[in-house]
């Protein structure tokens, strides 16, 4: 999450620093907007079984590039098809626990000694936008609104246990290699807002010990940085 932050610092002074070199450049009315991209998200977990809670800070990361194709003349509306890697991390008391190739889902007796617990992917991603704003060949700062979908493989899973004196990581397979869901970027200059909601769960068909279906459906709230 360091390193995210410092990349945000980076991607700030960097923008600073391209207005300024924007304003000596002819104007080009071919222009191309928003086509790379940072993120970081807050990840609230939906649809949660009874007695599951969230717990410590659920985190997310993502970057890529996205291919803006306008649509009009003024370049002000286009489609933005993209690619990119995201890393989500969701922290709860709802701990797995891997025995003869098996997976169980519980929540412990007694968690005053659980420190962490969390599930975490990670993600080829390919965000779909229709998009607007209010840019012009000339203007560098511009509201922006960008609707759509993201599409992502899962191509690394991980659950992690941290108690006061042992901890407990593995593999987890039980997670859907397939995600998708809902976007919704707005925001203005530097700082935008986006949204993400998914419209299928993390995990594939499993259960708590109680018999629960595990449905979670992550909400990831949080800032998206463009540049160039």
């Amino acid at each position: 999450m360091r390193i995210a932050l410092l990349l945000v610092l980076v991607l700030v002074f960097n923008e600073g620093n391209a207005q300024l070199e924007q304003d000596s450049l002819p104007v080009d009315t071919h222009y191309l907007e928003d086509q790379f991209y940072m993120g970081v998200t807050y990840n609230f977990l939906l649809d949660k079984p009874t007695d599951v809670s969230q717990r410590n800070l659920s985190y997310g990361f993502q970057a890529g590039l996205i291919k803006d194709m306008p649509l009009n003349e003024k370049r002000t509306v286009a489609i933005g098809v993209g690619l990119g890697y995201g890393v989500y991390s969701y922290y709860t008391n709802l701990q797995a626990i891997e025995s003869n190739g098996s997976i169980a889902y519980s929540i412990p007796d007694d968690v005053s000694d659980l420190k962490r617990n969390k599930i975490e992917t990670h993600m080829i991603e390919m965000p779909l936008e229709v998009r607007w704003r209010s840019s012009t060949a000339t203007s560098y700062k511009f509201y922006r609104i960008y609707a759509g979908a993201k599409l992502g493989y899962v191509f690394g899973s991980r659950s992690k246990a941290v108690f006061d004196d042992y901890k407990d990581s593995f593999t987890n397979n039980d997670v859907n290699n397939f995600q998708y869901g809902l976007t919704f970027n707005f925001g203005y200059n530097t700082f935008n807002l986006q949204i993400y909601y998914g419209l299928n769960g993390i995990f594939g068909d499993v259960q708590t010990d109680l018999g629960e279906d595990i449905d979670f459906k992550p909400l990831r709230v949080g800032f998206i940085f463009y540049i160039l």
